[in-house]
Order: structure tokens, then sequence, then C-alpha cells
């Protein structure tokens, strides 16, 4: 793996060794050890598209692996005054060890990837988000001791979030089920791709459907970024997609809920839910530094 703009960049065998060294260095970061296994190296996070916890986790993982980060704002560089991706990637890889880059456009990342020398990571675009999912795969290893044959159930938007879940069936063995209105269903490529790759993904309109005996519930906000100028529409749509405590009925005992974040209380998640004790939500957001942290040392070390 030279590059992690899709979840399908990695495969079981990389997925595994990531795990593995995530739940270590969660490990050894909790004992107050030094892991500087990236000394002297330097990341630069291009960002087209504000953040919080991708942004903080990435910050904070390079240093603490003994490395450097460089936030750069997409709108104070060149690039953000029309000079071409292909030269900001061949000067970026003159200087820094990896790149970060948080992009409204996919095809941004992709391009970047083409023309650099060093590793691309793909901190979120229009059509994947896999370092989230990776993150949350930690998180349901985490809690089930295994990814395979569990059940998932995606409740809402068929975003970019859920893209890169579906697109990981085949990788981690899940048996996604989403739950969307019509008109904002995971686009027909992404789920024929995973299918083809072997994944088990069924796409349906009905929640509670989707939630029965799920081990695993996850949604993420209804109006995301670029999106707020729909938000009335949206919330009218989504009427009955919220994961709350009746819904949660419907799942196995033992299911988790989870929430990329930001989460929208009332609306997508209820706050009963996203802060009772079913909630895997701030695990998962604190996974996010150590599976990237894990990902880092992959590609960059």
């Amino acid at each position: 793996m030279k590059h992690f703009v899709s979840v399908l960049d990695m495969d079981e065998k990389i997925l595994e060794r990531l795990l593995s060294d995530a739940a270590r260095l969660k490990v050894i970061r909790k004992e107050g050890k030094a892991h500087e296994y990236l000394h002297g190296k330097n990341l630069a996070m291009i960002f087209e598209k504000s953040s919080t916890r991708t942004h903080m986790s990435f910050e904070v993982g390079i240093n603490e692996l003994g490395g450097h980060a460089l936030f750069m704002n997409a709108k104070d560089m060149q690039i953000g005054r029309g000079e071409e991706i292909s030269d900001t990637a061949k000067v970026a890889s003159r200087y820094v060890q990896g790149v970060m880059i948080r992009a409204n456009r996919h095809s941004t990342i992709e391009e970047f990837a083409r023309y650099a020398t060093i590793p691309v990571i793909n901190g979120l675009s229009d059509r994947e988000h896999p370092c989230q999912i990776l993150a949350d795969i930690l998180t349901i290893q985490e809690r089930f001791g295994k990814t395979r044959d569990l059940r998932v159930a995606w409740i809402g938007d068929g975003n970019n979030v859920c893209n890169s879940l579906i697109l990981s069936a085949s990788i981690t063995g899940m048996e996604i089920t989403v739950a969307s209105p019509a008109a904002f269903a995971p686009p027909a490529d992404i789920v024929s791709l995973a299918q083809n790759q072997g994944g088990k993904i069924s796409v349906i309109r009905d929640p509670l459907q989707a939630a029965k005996d799920a081990d695993v519930l996850v949604t993420d906000t209804w109006i995301s970024m670029g999106d707020e100028a729909e938000k009335e529409e949206r919330l009218r749509v989504f009427h009955g997609y919220t994961i709350d405590a009746n819904l949660l009925k419907m799942a196995n005992p033992e299911a988790i809920v989870m929430h990329c974040l930001p989460a929208h209380r009332g609306e997508e998640i209820s706050a009963e839910v996203i802060d009772g004790p079913q909630s895997a939500v701030w695990d998962e957001a604190e996974n996010r530094l150590h599976a990237q942290k894990a990902l880092l040392v992959y590609l960059m070390q």
C-alpha cells in the first residue's frame, strides 16, 4: 500500500497489521511510553474543508510519533490560486514524507496521489472517508473481538462515510445493510464494487428492518458540509431515520451504536442513545488517533 485514498487500498493482511499496531500503540500511549517511530518525519495536512477530529488526531498522532505536522489551508496555498495539483504534489514530495488531504472532490486526492512520490492519505472526500472507517473497524474489533459475520446497519444518509463502510465489507467480512430514503441511497457503483469484491451488502428503505438483530448501528449527520441550504428538506425526508431507543430495541441486546461526529441530537440520533450505555461513539472518536498513528507508521516509517 503506497497510498490510502480508498478503503480498498488495503487488504485483509494489511488491515490485520494496522489493527494490531493500533491496539499496541493505544496501550503504549496509555502507559506513557515514548514511541517516536517517525522521528524527523514531516506530514503536510492540506484542508479544503474544516475539521475537528481529523485535524486533532493527525496532528497529535504525528507529534507523538516524533514527527511534525504542517497545517496548510488550501485557500492560502498556491493551489488555491490555480496551481496545478500535479505540480503541488511533485513539490510536496521534495519537502515532506507524507501528505494528508481533506478535499472537496475525491478526484483531487486521486490526482495528488498519482503525481506524488510520497504516501498520500485521504482525510475525507466527497466519495470516501477511509480513515474514519479504519477507526470504526478498530472499535468494533475491540468490542466484539472480531468483525467477520457481524451484522452492521447503517441508518440515514448514504454518504462518503457510508461508502467506505460498504467497501470495507469484503475485507472485514461484516454484513452491511443500509437503510436510506431513495434519494439518499449510496451510489450504485459503490454497492456494485463492494459486491463484486465479495462484500455482503443490502440497500433497503426501512430503518426498523435494517436494525433488526444488528450487532452495530451506525449513522451520520443528515446535513453534511455544503448541504446546509437543504436542511429543511433533508429533515423532512429523513423523518423516521433517527437512531433512538425504539430503533435500538430492534437490534441485538449487546449491540453498539456508532456515529463519526459531529452529531445533532434529536435528528439522526437521540441524546438518550448517543449518551447511553450502548454508545461506542467516544471510543470511536478516540480510535481515530490510534488507527491513524498505525497508518502513519505503516506508510511513512
